[in-house]
């Protein structure tokens, strides 16, 4: 009796890379198996060789690669396939989610004509049809006014929308294989809940096989029934979930389930435990923040005289924080974290309200004076690259502030507070002299932080500061703040949409949602008490890397796309019953109501959780 094939079969495969350094053997004589309707996992840390298997498979591996071995499709070798046999499979039988939406985007196509474009090839679907399977995709991935961005080029969308958009368009055939490398880095927890959910609706309803390459194990108890472990091109371990996560038996499987944040676990044995706060007896708070406002124009149209709309990124925040305290804040993107950030910091231009920096309006500040706190007030950028010049040495950039601030410091001293900085963060001193990409993006990062930190600030605001690392990286650089913090007695605000990171480091969390507080708390009750729907969402969506765990949970998803900030409405969307229906007109403001002691939460209407669905 003749069996069906797996979907996927390596047998043997070695990737190869010629360089100037020398050959680079990146995969090791790996085997996999895929079989219909199933979710394989391959999981570790970035350069373990995860997405070369893939890469060779679909025909994509860079020039100077080679790849030997077997990797069969549906029973058919396809390793080293012309591209002309290989293009009648892939994007329409075999499909692949990229890391990096940029890279798989045309920049100079709208976005609906790149994704009907998939049809025409694939599916022979051209015109109003065509469009409309777009449109329903578009919305599928909850991308808010989908009609709209139809019409946009890539540069036009955000990094998460983007990322929406090509997980889109490689569901758009509906694939037997579908390859999804690191899918859901860059986008919200709430959209990640969604996603996956697509993906396996995918899985369930058409027996789709799913190749899921990431280094986040509580995406991979969600969503695996099989998992591979890699390191430095070879599996070290393989097994159904359950065995992965309850029985390791490799150390490196055990060090990434260790480093990975829970929020069912927030303070883990052996690890770095964020000291408790309490604010002294009449201690004024170092920042207060009042009511601040940030618009921003919008033009509405063309024509000689177009209307402009305020986008309002910021609309009314208020908040303190005291030394030696981390504020969390929480939130989708373009709820208006980042800007926030920019705003206490004086880099974008505030409407209205009140920043008081160790009671002086920073807002009133004249520049020489405002130029004068700037050495107390810091930041770490997410990407660390984007904000180290790649001429500039390691050590001339952690040098910067000293330059300007300390000018009459002469290059002996300025290289001795470097190399004490570098000791700080965990960097070799002897690497005070390489460049930027002589180093690893955890070392970059330090770097970043080592330059922030040589000042002997008294706030640090940290945006993203690790959504881009691996785990182990990101479990190091979290254990380096909180002990900064307790050396320095430093004030942090910790921006992140990773929920499980900003619980291990944060003293209270703050949630935004479209530029307004819906909630702020200790960290304590606004994980185990949360009162807005908004929160509890949030933290629902957000995967727990414990498979059992994660099939016994009670989903509760927000229903509805997320509104537009353009429209003055969007802000009512949990208090629906003060909505006037007008996109223009003056909306009431939800206020925060303080529930219990420093617990505040904005108003909204009942919800019904009964069924695990949040009205929105």
């Amino acid at each position: 009796m003749a069996t069906t094939p797996p979907v996927f079969d390596v047998r043997d495969l070695n990737v190869r890379f010629s360089t100037n350094d020398g050959e680079v053997h990146a995969v090791k004589g790996v085997s996999l198996t895929i079989e219909p309707g199933q979710c394989v996992g391959v999981v570790g840390e970035s350069g373990s060789g995860k997405s070369q298997t893939f890469l060779a498979a679909m025909g994509l591996l860079a020039k100077n690669g080679k790849a030997e071995g077997s990797i069969r499709f549906c029973g058919k070798e396809i390793l080293n396939t012309p591209p002309k046999i290989l293009n009648s499979v892939r994007g329409a039988r075999m499909s692949m989610i990229f890391q990096d939406p940029l890279t798989s985007l045309t920049p100079h196509m709208r976005i609906g004509s790149q994704m009907a474009e998939v049809l025409s090839i694939h599916e022979n679907l051209r015109g109003e049809a065509a469009r409309q399977k777009c449109l329903d995709w578009l919305d599928r991935v909850r991308i808010p006014e989908a009609a709209r961005r139809l019409d946009q080029y890539p540069h036009e969308l955000s990094g998460g929308m983007r990322q929406r958009v090509m997980i889109a368009m490689a569901m758009l055939c509906e694939p037997e294989l579908l390859i999804a490398d690191e899918p859901t880095t860059a986008l919200d927890v709430t959209v990640q809940a969604q996603v996956l959910d697509l993906m396996n609706d995918l899985k369930d309803d058409l027996g789709a096989a799913i190749a899921l390459i990431t280094h986040d194990m509580g995406v991979v108890a969600r969503m695996c029934d099989h998992i591979y472990v890699m390191e430095k091109g070879v599996y070290v371990e393989d097994g159904p979930a359950d065995e992965i996560f309850y029985k390791p038996k490799s150390d490196y499987t055990k060090l990434l389930l260790d480093a990975m944040p829970r929020l069912d676990r927030p303070d883990r044995p052996g690890r770095v435990s964020l000291p408790p706060f309490t604010p002294k007896a009449d201690e004024k708070p170092l920042l207060d923040v009042d009511d601040v406002k940030v618009y921003f124009p919008v033009r509405m149209g063309g024509g000689i005289f177009p209307k402009t709309k305020p986008l309002r990124a910021v609309d009314g925040v208020s908040f303190d924080l005291h030394a030696g305290e981390t504020l969390g804040v929480v939130g989708e993107s373009g709820c208006g974290k980042s800007t926030l950030a920019r705003a206490v910091l004086r880099l974008v231009p505030v409407k209205g309200g009140v920043i008081s920096w160790m009671g002086s309006n920073l807002l009133e500040a004249e520049k020489e004076a405002l130029r004068r706190e700037r050495k107390d007030l810091q930041i770490v950028f997410q990407d660390p690259l984007a904000s180290l010049d790649p001429r500039m040495t390691i050590g001339q950039s952690i040098a910067e502030p000293l330059k300007t601030f300390r000018p009459d410091m002469d290059h002996s001293a300025r290289t001795d507070e470097v190399r004490a900085a570098m000791k700080r963060v965990d960097l070799d001193t002897n690497m005070i002299n390489r460049y930027p990409h002589e180093l690893s993006g955890g070392q970059n990062q330090r770097v970043g932080i080592a330059r922030a930190m040589i000042l002997n600030p008294k706030l640090v605001i940290c945006d993203e500061a690790v959504s881009a690392l691996d785990v182990s990286v990101q479990a190091q650089i979290i254990d380096l703040l909180i002990n900064l913090q307790k050396s320095a007695d430093l004030a942090m605000i910790f921006i992140s949409h990773d929920l499980a990171v900003v619980r291990e480091i944060s003293h209270r969390v703050m949630v935004l949602y479209l530029g307004r507080v819906v909630e702020i708390a200790g960290r304590t009750p606004i994980y185990e008490d949360a009162r807005h729907p908004y929160t509890k969402a949030l933290i629902s969506a957000v995967p727990i890397p414990d498979p059992k765990a994660e099939r016994a949970r009670k989903r509760l998803i927000l229903e509805g796309d997320l509104p537009s900030p353009l429209d003055s409405r969007a802000s009512l969307q949990f208090l629906r019953s003060k909505v006037i229906d007008d996109p223009d007109a003056d909306q009431y403001r939800p206020q925060l109501i303080e529930v219990s002691p420093q617990h505040f939460v904005a108003e909204h209407d009942p919800c019904d959780t009964s069924e695990g669905l949040l009205a929105s």
